[in-house]
């Protein structure tokens, strides 16, 4: 079967997993109501498109945090790649290198910073989860800046692991032959088998509760990486109920004023997605699943032809939206579902 589009990739991924695996890939927390909602969201927000306007030549570049990328569609953190594909995170680096964008690589990687490093050029940010051994993450951020990282994607919506219940029912835990690469050297590179979820009895172990601002100036103390805010509901993994990230994500945007970039994760499969998130204020956007569905799908080329995907409709939808470059895409190209008919936002 000939793939279309990105959503295709997840059955296939269904098929091709473990359970234990691709529930863990795939579950949010509890009801699961904002995992649907992360996307429905989206469905909500309509265009505008403004006509006859050339639209010959589609510019798609821009900067993120100083660094030139070729589209404003990112790789988010996702766990334990190896699961999906024997390559993992390698092949992820490739891909998101070769696309010409940023690639995040989490903390509970089964590829270590400087494994990954080692794939070749590429611009990569690293997602930082703080341990309660402050050490251990000290540790960590210096080998993801020696390794040539260049941002701290620091998450801070873990102090505790969301419920997700089919890892408690699978008695879900990392396969035997894998490890959390950047904490094998510590002896916190393996999770125990529990009698719930292995990575909930593990983040309740080593994942510090207390973590507040202070701990963010302490970051800034250790690090001069730059700075910027993803607004993320973890993927819906989390606290379930909460909005989705497209919903509460015009009000971030109007809180800073300009003064930090503001970034999009959760939902987005279409290029369509991604224009409505940069027409309420994003600077970009992050993909979680679609990775790894398409890393356990065909491996590197999966992940390649997941960006391609995305990027072809990204330009797509801007030309059709009468917008040649990113600064051209504004409020005024979409409709919410707060504005009625009538009161439509002039032209």
């Amino acid at each position: 079967m000939e793939i279309t589009n990105v959503t295709e990739y997840e059955a296939i991924a269904k098929e091709k997993l473990p359970k234990m695996v691709y529930d863990y890939y795939a579950s949010g927390a509890e009801d699961q109501w904002t995992l649907q909602e992360n996307r429905n969201a989206f469905a909500r927000i309509l265009f505008r498109p403004r006509i006859l306007i050339d639209v010959s030549k589609i510019d798609m570049t821009t900067t993120v945090l100083g660094f030139k990328i070729s589209m404003p569609i990112m790789v988010a953190p996702t766990a334990m790649q190896k699961m999906a594909h024997p390559e993992g995170e390698y092949a992820t680096a490739r891909a998101a290198s070769a696309a010409g964008t940023i690639m995040t690589l989490s903390s509970w990687a089964t590829s270590s910073v400087e494994e990954v490093a080692s794939t070749g050029p590429g611009i990569r940010f690293f997602q930082l989860y703080v341990y309660k051994n402050r050490k251990v993450v000290e540790q960590l951020v210096r080998r993801a800046e020696k390794a040539g990282f260049k941002a701290i994607a620091l998450t801070v919506d873990t102090p505790r692991l969301g419920r997700r219940e089919s890892d408690i029912k699978n008695r879900f835990t990392l396969p035997p032959n894998l490890t959390l690469k950047n904490f094998e050297g510590l002896d916190l590179g393996k999770m125990d088998e529990a009698n719930d979820s292995g990575l909930a009895s593990y983040v309740a172990g080593q994942i510090d509760r207390t973590l507040s601002w202070k701990d963010v100036q302490w970051l800034q103390t250790i690090t001069s990486m730059p700075a910027g805010i993803i607004v993320s509901n973890h993927g819906a993994r989390q606290l379930d109920y909460v909005p989705a990230t497209i919903s509460a994500l015009e009000e971030v945007v109007k809180a800073t004023q300009g003064r930090v970039p503001v970034f999009l994760d959760g939902g987005v499969r279409r290029g369509t997605d991604v224009f409505k998130a940069l027409a309420l204020g994003a600077s970009g956007i992050f993909i979680g699943r679609p990775v790894v569905f398409s890393l356990a799908a065909e491996g590197e080329a999966g992940v390649r032809k997941v960006l391609q995907m995305l990027r072809d409709e990204f330009e797509l939808t801007m030309a059709l939206s009468g917008c040649r470059s990113l600064s051209e895409i504004t409020r005024n190209h979409i409709i919410t579902e707060w504005e009625t008919p009538r009161h439509l936002p002039k032209l």
